[in-house]
């Protein structure tokens, strides 16, 4: 596939066919709506500085194109406007009046001094939709935080509690860019349902700290005005085969395996709470670790009905059965003469392809097409505001 302009190339008969995005994000949050939105068929443009996307930085590059920025922006194609040229911010407001959907995450504030803000453009095109990613929101105290991932989760209360005089851990997934990006898809397809029954457009205002306090079950204790409760979250536990992480917490674990292996507490029925807690762990992890090999344990586990998982390590998760089998792991074009593998998105549906998935653009590798196509614009010499990299005028890239 050489430019991605026909969403019938990644498997026809996509849900948001025909539907064009403006996508003008950088990194995680944002990339990650426009992937997504690309693969349920919309034409995604993406719009990138001549200094490039930050990721184009990040991890092992092939004809210049990172493993961080191809996983994030595979399948989009790529406009390169320099909003710093007088003429730029006029190009992304007429490509913007071409577009359904305009996708943004800068600090809230960057684009209204461009003159490309959610007021200027509606003012333009009255049912464009616009969605809007920051840390905390578009107005209030704290709106002007720079805010990434681990920012949000340490406002969030979801960091990995310290062990001894250790500080707090982040956890090591980017959460709140995953869970607002995936929840901005999800507003998008709503406003655009209302679009399509009402002619109105809307600006979605989706801040992080609101996308991840709605899904960090641990905060559900303090709506009623306790504190952390018992953890619902995995724990390690020690067994004959290695560590494997147990769901339920200590009183289900114990519960379960109690009825099913005959583990017996023998402390007092009057004993101190802590006493009963210590003597059962113990127990458990006794019999975990005395059953002779890995079936015994699963035997164990499965009898007991306890959900429980093989700890793995990031290289090993790829051989998970499991994704070998639902063809997770992808491999694409890597623009160099060889492959990549990325991460196919999720969607297993009945009735539509996501099998195809595309190719990550150089930046500005599609100035012709786009500007053609969405403005009727085919002589590009008189625009200063329009770049591109070496890679696109190289071999096997569109000219």
């Amino acid at each position: 596939m050489s430019d991605g302009a026909s969403s019938n190339a990644l498997g026809g008969g996509r849900p948001l066919e025909g539907i064009r995005v403006l996508d003008l994000t950088r990194v995680f949050a944002g990339p990650i709506a426009g992937r997504t939105l690309r693969e349920l068929g919309a034409d995604v443009v993406k719009v990138e500085p001549p200094d490039g996307d930050v990721t184009r930085l990040w991890g092992r590059k092939a004809a210049g194109l990172s493993t961080y920025y191809t996983q994030q922006n595979v399948g989009k194609r790529n406009i390169c406007i320099d909003l710093t040229d007088p003429e730029g911010p006029e190009l992304v407001a007429r490509l913007a009046e071409q577009a359904d959907v305009v996708i943004e995450n800068f600090r809230p504030g960057v684009m209204k001094r461009f003159g490309i803000d959610w007021d200027a453009l509606s003012a333009r095109k009255p049912d464009l939709i616009m969605l809007s990613i920051s840390g905390f929101g578009q107005e209030g105290p704290e709106s002007q935080r720079a805010a990434y991932a681990s920012i949000i989760h340490a406002e969030a209360g979801i960091t990995q509690s310290p062990v001894g005089d250790a500080m707090p851990l982040d956890i090591e997934l980017s959460a709140a860019d995953v869970l607002s990006g995936l929840h901005g898809v999800i507003a998008v397809q709503a406003a655009l349902r209302t679009r399509d029954q009402s002619g109105i457009g809307q600006h979605i205002d989706m801040a992080m700290i609101d996308a991840m306090t709605y899904s960090a079950d641990i905060i559900l204790n303090a709506l009623d005005g306790g504190r952390r409760g018992e953890s619902l979250n995995g724990e390690a536990w020690p067994t004959a085969d290695g560590p494997k992480m147990l769901t339920g917490g200590l009183r289900w674990i114990w519960h379960q395996l109690s009825n099913t292996a005959g583990l017996t507490d023998p402390t007092p029925a009057d004993a101190d709470v802590s006493e009963k807690i210590a003597s059962r762990r113990a127990i458990i992890e006794d019999h975990l670790c005395s059953l002779p090999d890995r079936a015994a344990v699963i035997a164990t586990l499965d009898k007991a009905n306890l959900a429980w998982a093989d700890i793995r390590e990031c290289g090993e998760v790829l051989e998970s059965p499991t994704l070998i089998h639902r063809e997770t792991v992808a491999e694409i074009d890597n623009r160099d003469g060889g492959t990549r593998k990325v991460i196919r998105n999720p969607y297993r549906m009945s009735a539509t392809d996501y099998s195809e998935i595309g190719v990550a653009a150089f930046r500005g590798e599609h100035n012709a097409a786009v500007m053609s196509e969405w403005l009727g614009e085919d002589d590009l010499s008189g625009y200063s505001a329009l770049d591109h990299d070496e890679w696109v005028d190289g071999p096997g890239t569109d000219k």
